[in-house]
């Protein structure tokens, strides 16, 4: 029997749990594209400001409204995407601290020898 460390059971306990894998890359990607729409946002509503003032054209001004809320959704839709991301790595490893605190306090209080993270079963008494 090969002694595993804390680390490699807790990567097989979340695949047991079907937990996605972060270094997958995705999370990164997304939190990517947030953050070039949230910028995005902001200069298309100002291209369309200065685009709107330089023309006494009513056809051009009304093109201009419709890129400027674009650029308004786009900057929503980033900050939401930017959110979601970025809690979502301080939400795994506060559930990870989460799950290690609470086995530890187990272990306190049931008096016995203090468990590796990760081992399953009640102490008999």
């Amino acid at each position: 029997m090969t002694e595993s460390t804390r680390a490699d059971r807790f990567t097989a306990e979340l695949a047991e749990l079907k937990i996605p894998d972060p270094a997958a890359g995705h999370g990164a990607l997304w939190l990517r594209t947030g953050v070039v729409l949230l910028v995005l946002g902001p200069v298309m509503a100002l291209l369309a400001y200065l685009m709107s003032h330089n023309t006494s054209d009513a056809l051009v001004q009304r093109d201009a409204l419709i890129i400027a809320l674009g650029g308004v959704a786009l900057s929503i839709v980033g900050a939401a995407l930017f959110l979601r991301y970025s809690l979502t790595g301080v939400l795994r490893y506060w559930m990870a601290r989460q799950s290690y605190d609470l086995a530890q306090l187990a272990d306190r209080l049931s008096g016995g020898a203090p468990r590796e993270y990760g081992e399953v079963g009640v102490p008999q008494r």
